[in-house]
């Protein structure tokens, strides 16, 4: 295998607006992103609002297609990827949206929700459907005698699992976290992490980590990749990075978190100067 999973070169996403007079504009959102994800790691993309990085991962989940530059996927170019290809890629890169309640169909019950992928994908697991979502509900923490229920009877917690179990559905090489953890409470957060992190123990899948809050980054991710409007402007490992930051930029973001590692602190501190 090769020992890089997912690469991204030269990603570029321009939109165009309608201005004043019906004058149009053009916006790049995205301005030639380029990164790695290898095999059983997590890379985050950070940045504050707008910097770009939920539509780098859009991109990647194949949602968009670029205005410029190629994605790679096990050393396939997949960037106009269309047809069965297409459908094999989405089976191998799934995602976990921030606002599960809009991302779940609230007609549908967990069950079905779970078996939606299984369908598309048109995969008959060994045991059954229903064994399946089963197996899938335990993995995540959810009560399988839950599975008739719809996604309104549950908290915000619990429907982010159902979200989770839905992208493990058809086991994916590639998780696409788009600041799945951002809306909920601080202790809920804190357990989904942990389910996060555990089921890559389990099954050795990556994760591509989309989050602003940089103390949950730290806990999650082997590398970080820094964007501000639209350009990654500093990448590397976690502690390399957060301990000695180059760009102004990464500073001004690490200066705004709170100091809840005083050691973290200290290096940084030291790094400076």
């Amino acid at each position: 295998m090769s020992d890089v999973l997912l690469s991204a070169r030269g990603l570029t996403k321009r939109f165009t607006t309608r201005g004043p007079y019906g004058r149009r504009k053009e916006f790049t959102a995205v301005d030639g992103v380029s990164f790695d994800v290898r095999p059983g790691e997590t890379l985050a993309v950070v940045g504050e609002s707008g910097s770009g990085k939920s539509t780098s991962a859009r991109i990647v989940a194949k949602l968009m297609d670029p205005s410029a530059g190629t994605l790679e996927f096990e050393g396939e170019d997949v960037t106009r990827a269309t047809g069965a290809r297409l459908a094999r890629y989405r089976a191998d890169v799934q995602v976990v949206f921030q606002d599960p309640f809009s991302s779940l169909n609230p007609r549908h019950t967990v069950e079905r929700i779970l078996m939606a992928p299984l369908d598309y994908q048109g995969i008959a697991p060994t045991g059954g459907r229903r064994a399946h979502t089963k197996e899938l509900m335990e993995r995540v923490g959810l009560n399988p005698d839950h599975a008739q229920r719809y996604p309104a009877q549950f908290s915000g917690g619990q429907a982010q699992r159902i979200g989770i179990a839905r992208a493990l559905a058809v086991n994916p090489k590639l998780v696409i976290c788009d600041e799945a953890v951002s809306a909920l409470d601080v202790s809920v957060q804190a357990q989904v992490i942990d389910l996060l992190l555990r089921l890559q123990r389990e099954s050795g899948f990556s994760y591509l980590f989309i989050a602003h809050d940089l103390a949950v980054v730290r806990r999650m991710a082997q590398r970080v990749a820094v964007m501000s409007n639209g350009k990654i402007v500093e990448q590397g490992p976690c502690r390399q990075v957060f301990d000695a930051p180059g760009d102004p930029y990464t500073r001004t973001l690490l200066a705004a978190i709170p100091r809840i590692n005083p050691e973290w602190d200290r290096r940084r501190r030291a790094a400076a100067g």
